[in-house]
């Protein structure tokens, strides 16, 4: 039996609802994931300081962030961090180029698959 255009209306209304529930939880899956990338990042970089700076270990917060405040408002600290985030760009382009081409259409005229190259 053929379905009339108002069930085909209610079908899509339903696809249309089942899409956003699922895109709102791939929303959720991917906020958890970069939490949870910020905090290994975090912890990584704070056990490397304190492995290399033991001496920081016993300050309290204020004394702490007053002594990184001290460190990087010098001007060799910013030429260095100048000088690594310029490195790290460099880097990352030809990584950026390489993933916007996979995205694009290739020589058959065919469109990529959308992935994305994460490192």
């Amino acid at each position: 039996m053929a379905k009339t255009k108002s069930e085909k209306i209610a079908d899509i209304e339903i696809q249309i609802a089942q899409l956003e529930n699922r895109q709102k939880k791939l929303i959720q899956e991917q906020k958890l994931q970069e939490r949870k990338d910020r905090t290994k990042r975090l912890c990584k970089r704070m056990g490397l300081f304190e492995s290399m700076l033991p001496d920081s270990i016993p300050l309290t917060d204020d004394l702490f962030k007053s002594f990184l405040e001290k460190t990087i408002n010098t001007e060799q600290s910013r030429r260095i961090l100048d000088g690594l985030t310029a490195q790290n760009a460099a880097t990352a382009a030809p990584q950026g180029a390489e993933t916007a081409q996979s995205n694009a259409t290739d020589e058959s005229g065919n469109e990529g698959n959308g992935a994305r190259v994460t490192g």
